[in-house]
């Protein structure tokens, strides 16, 4: 039984066979810029976290191999423990040497070494020291007209030095790139670049531009370039920078991944963490009342994610909880499943709503009409009979949660006279013109097998406060 999703290694004949998404199309249209534009650029595949862009590039990757492409990728995220990218970056070009151009890589280490230099201080250093002997007299030639005039000189000379170096840098990068490789491009791939420190991605994006732009290189940066941008406000302190603009300095094309379906991914997600193992045991099977559980539990995903557009990430990490939650049910237990995902759904993600109602904070009108807001889709997922009932469930459980009978509230009245049922909670699904009424609802869950249930009994194994077995 699995309770994470684990990373998916890209077949190496066919990268994208594991790929439930069908994000193939996107990998050969990208391929085809990149070798249409094959002197160099920077090209940014930017969608929101938790959307599958690191699994897509490392699958691109191979694709991009098996084209005969040379390509590197590099996590910035795990290497941005060091203060300063070049190394990090070089040390990955390095890879690309072999015994035919390994003598071509240490002209690139040179000019490399210069430019690691942190030339200030030391420069300071040299030329305060040809003036002073002892540390007294240091602080007063510090300010004195000379020292700041040979500072000033030498800052010149440095920096003069310092852009040829980069020139030179930059000859020998492209020479050694076009000698490792072929007629194609490198692709140098980036990613998690937004979840950096903001002074090292900016330090990545800046000598990107500045060291290793030149023909022969594509690097992509795997991004979500919101919170880049947000990387870029707190690297320079202002909320007034346009870091958008900013970025368009270092950014010449950008890509946007369409977002899956997440119908399909429900299911892709209910395969692999096994839900249908548990919901297709012998025992569920042959019970009339719990054998539509599974269908249900993917109804009212399908609907919560749909209203709520959730990432893929947060759709794993709730069918990811709800598959070691079912352990703590035997194979014959009501699970309520629609009830029980929408619960688990809450707890991760709008946590605050979930506590009050463990707390029984909410009156039972408020809980209805949260209900409501949280699951209502125009044309989508469960019909509006189907959620009532869902609905009432929720609202008669939770009020058999007062353990005082004399503080339930009475959810249905029978009008003999009428031959009719009314309840004092009003339903919006109720005007969905269905013609069924949360009165009734209320009244076949009474007569129920399972109506004496509270809603700490699905409560208790969300915060997994029951033994676990695995099924």
């Amino acid at each position: 039984m699995k309770i994470k999703h684990h990373e998916i290694i890209p077949n190496a004949d066919n990268p994208f066979t594991e790929c439930k998404l069908e994000r193939e199309p996107y990998a050969r249209i990208l391929t085809d810029i990149v070798n249409t534009y094959a002197d160099g650029f920077v090209l940014a595949i930017n969608n929101e976290w938790g959307t599958g862009k690191t699994t897509f590039v490392k699958m691109w990757q191979q694709h991009l191999k098996n084209e005969g492409f040379q390509t590197i990728y590099f996590n910035a995220w795990e290497n941005d423990f060091d203060s300063n990218p070049l190394i990090a970056i070089m040390s990955e070009l390095e890879t690309l040497s072999n015994t035919k151009n390994k003598e071509d890589f240490k002209p690139i280490l040179e000019k490399g070494a210069v430019l690691l230099k942190n030339v200030a201080p030391a420069l300071l250093k040299a030329v305060v020291n040809k003036y002073i002997d002892s540390e007294v007299i240091s602080e007063t030639i510090k300010n004195t007209a000379k020292a700041s005039t040979k500072i000033l000189e030498e800052s010149i000379k440095e920096y003069s030095s310092k852009k040829k170096t980069i020139a030179e840098f930059r000859v020998e990068l492209e020479k050694f790139v076009k000698q490792a490789g072929n007629t194609k491009p490198l692709v140098f791939i980036i990613d998690e670049l937004d979840r950096c420190r903001p002074t090292y991605a900016v330090e990545v994006l800046e000598q990107i531009k500045h060291f290793f732009s030149v023909p022969g290189i594509v690097f992509v940066l795997s991004i979500d370039k919101k919170h880049l941008a947000s990387s870029v406000k707190g690297f320079y302190g202002s909320d007034l920078i346009d870091s958008n603009e900013y970025l368009r300095r270092f950014i010449d094309l950008e890509y946007s991944i369409t977002e899956p379906k997440i119908k399909e991914f429900n299911r892709y997600l209910y395969e692999y963490y096994e839900l249908c193992d548990f919901f297709s045991l012998p025992e569920r099977m042959s019970s009339y009342e719990i054998r539509e559980d599974g269908h249900l539990l993917l109804k009212m995903a399908d609907t919560l994610f749909i209203k709520s557009n959730a990432t893929l990430r947060q759709q794993e990490r709730v069918f990811a909880l709800t598959r070691l939650i079912l352990c703590s049910f035997n194979s014959k237990q009501y699970t309520f499943a629609h009830l029980l995902f929408m619960l688990i759904y809450l707890k991760v993600m709008q946590n605050e709503i979930f506590q009050k109602i463990e707390r029984n904070e909410l009156s039972l009108q408020k809980l209805s009409d949260l209900f409501f807001e949280i699951t209502h889709l125009e044309e989508e997922g469960f019909n509006s009979s189907n959620m009532l009932f869902i609905e009432a469930m929720l609202i008669w459980f939770y009020n058999n949660n007062q353990e005082d009978l004399r503080d339930r509230e009475g959810l249905y009245v029978v009008e003999s006279f009428a031959n009719t049922l009314s309840s004092p909670i009003k339903s919006k699904f109720e005007d969905k013109g269905f013609g069924e009424s949360l009165a009734r609802c209320f009244y076949d869950i009474h007569r129920s097998n399972y109506g004496h249930l509270k809603l700490e009994y699905l409560i208790k194994k969300i915060n997994l406060t029951e033994p676990i077995k695995a099924k």
